[in-house]
């Protein structure tokens, strides 16, 4: 029988709603067309990502607008409006997590990919990331999932043995990269699935 100790969560896109589209949207009229295009090929994931892997945000800023002058604008709106890409607390999961710390029987911690300089603002908005005993960001650590490094500097960091803990992650890759260390891993759909997955590994919820 599985003996869980240690719950890991990532948190944009589990325990947090972010999407750049809530900026987008209100500059392109509510285009979605506009918006995708401008999201996939300008102001891309991958662009974002870099900062996540600790990237200044202003010189990520200046290189993109050097590669596209004519849209200089509306990629400083990227991180000027940042704040309003965050949609809140996802409520089912928070339920989740709630739970977990009422019962007091697990050690609980966050593994995000997040630009170290725009973390602060969730601290600041979400309440509930106090109940972490540990929050590894990307952003600080210089590196970023599914890289093992940043699995390894969450491990040894707060001394967690990998077969007890369980993580959680909305990204199949990062999951991936996670078991392959030995951690139990689920990856994340809705709230309802990651309850169901929890209690098949016995965690009391």
């Amino acid at each position: 029988m599985l003996t869980i100790d240690t719950v890991i969560f990532d948190l944009g896109g589990v325990l947090i709603d972010w999407n750049p589209k809530y900026v987008y949207r209100d500059i392109f009229d509510g285009d979605e067309e506009k918006v995708d295009w401008f999201l996939n090929n300008i102001c891309t994931s991958e662009w974002n990502v870099a900062h996540d892997a600790g990237r200044p945000l202003k010189e990520g800023t200046e290189l993109l607008v050097n590669q596209f002058p004519e849209f200089e604008s509306l990629i400083r709106m990227y991180y000027d409006r940042w704040p309003e890409m965050l949609g809140g607390p996802i409520p089912d999961s928070l339920d989740i997590l709630q739970q977990l710390k009422q019962t007091n029987a697990y050690n609980l911690y966050a593994l995000t990919n997040w630009s170290a300089e725009t973390f602060p603002v969730a601290l600041d908005r979400f309440d509930f990331l106090q109940y972490f005993e540990g929050i590894v960001v990307s952003g600080a650590e210089k590196t970023r999932k599914p890289f093992q490094k940043i699995y390894d500097i969450t491990l040894e960091r707060y001394s967690i043995n990998p077969e007890k803990a369980v993580f959680i992650d909305d990204n199949f890759d990062n999951v991936r990269a996670a078991e392959k260390l030995g951690l139990n891993g689920i990856h994340f759909k809705s709230a309802a699935q990651l309850r169901n997955d929890l209690r098949a590994m016995n965690v009391a919820i």
